[in-house]
């Protein structure tokens, strides 16, 4: 039924496990650029370079794709947005397009960029709409990767795209703007989207993936709790919406299962243990669908 462009590069490995985690493992065989998934959803599979992707499913070589944010505003693709994956290579997936000039450069904003400055960068088309709003004549060079190499030998700034601004700084170049902010997203050609049976599965697939994007970082609490500490456990509790508590069969304790943040589950379960919680169990969640 579905035609689905998935990324090739630093969002691959990524994008393999989020699907594989939504159950619909990407199985790759002889043919790396042609995998399948094993879902009556989804027809066909292409690994492709995400620059390529917003474009191909604009012009309806496919029905679905995932690319940066970055790379749908750069081509000027125009897609239907059916979903934020907040996730990239590394961290929480969400990458910058910076502008960044040499460390000893007397530069701290766009502003001070000098009309007829050169400015090399893979993203063309937005850093020179960036530059013309502000108002700065500027020569933008396309660059073929490496960009950082160039400046400032062959160019005088750059923008590009970074998590964390280290392999600037080890380049001796500093950050004095933010040009865009990016995550992935996973959209849709816009009349597969008007396809009533394509936005159906389209949209039972957006289903799997945001519910284990939800699910990251978080895990499940059950434990029992004394009649007499059931307010003082309830008091120490995160939750979604609220806790769920059930009455023990037989007795008058209960049980209480709720969410929390792995993040902070290690001071959480002693508090709840002092409360007067019992035989709490820490379980792992796979999905979390809204």
């Amino acid at each position: 039924m579905l035609s689905l462009a998935i990324p090739k590069g630093s969002l691959e490995e990524q994008t393999l496990l989020l699907f594989a985690q939504a159950d619909l493992e990407v199985r790759k065989s002889s043919r790396a650029y042609n995998p399948t998934i094993d879902d009556p959803r989804i027809a066909r599979v292409k690994v492709l370079r995400p620059q390529e992707i917003p474009v191909y499913v604009a012009d309806g070589h496919f029905d679905l794709g995932i690319s940066g944010h970055d790379w749908v505003t750069e081509s000027g693709a125009d897609v239907i947005e059916v979903a934020e994956l907040p996730y990239a290579k590394t961290g929480t997936g969400v990458v910058q397009m910076v502008l960044a000039v040499p460390d000893d450069s007397p530069i701290v904003s766009a502003r001070d960029i000098k009309p007829g400055s050169r400015i090399t960068t893979e993203f063309p088309r937005v850093t020179a709409a960036y530059f013309e709003k502000l108002g700065i004549p500027v020569e933008v060079h396309f660059s073929y990767g490496a960009t950082e190499a160039k400046v400032p030998e062959l160019m005088d700034a750059l923008v590009d795209l970074t998590e964390t601004g280290s392999t600037l700084r080890r380049n001796g170049l500093k950050i004095v703007d933010v040009v865009l902010t990016s995550t992935t997203r996973l959209f849709a050609n816009k009349e597969s989207w008007a396809d009533p049976v394509k936005r159906r599965a389209i949209e039972e697939i957006r289903t799997l993936l945001l519910g284990v994007i939800d699910a990251r970082g978080r895990v499940l609490l059950s434990m029992n709790v004394p009649n007499g500490s059931l307010d003082a456990v309830i008091a120490e509790l995160p939750a979604m919406k609220r806790p769920t508590v059930s009455q023990l069969y037989g007795s008058e304790d209960y049980e209480i299962t709720t969410v929390a943040d792995k993040a902070t589950v290690n001071i959480l379960i002693p508090r709840l243990k002092a409360a007067g919680a019992e035989d709490i169990l820490e379980m792992p969640i796979a999905k979390i669908v809204r």
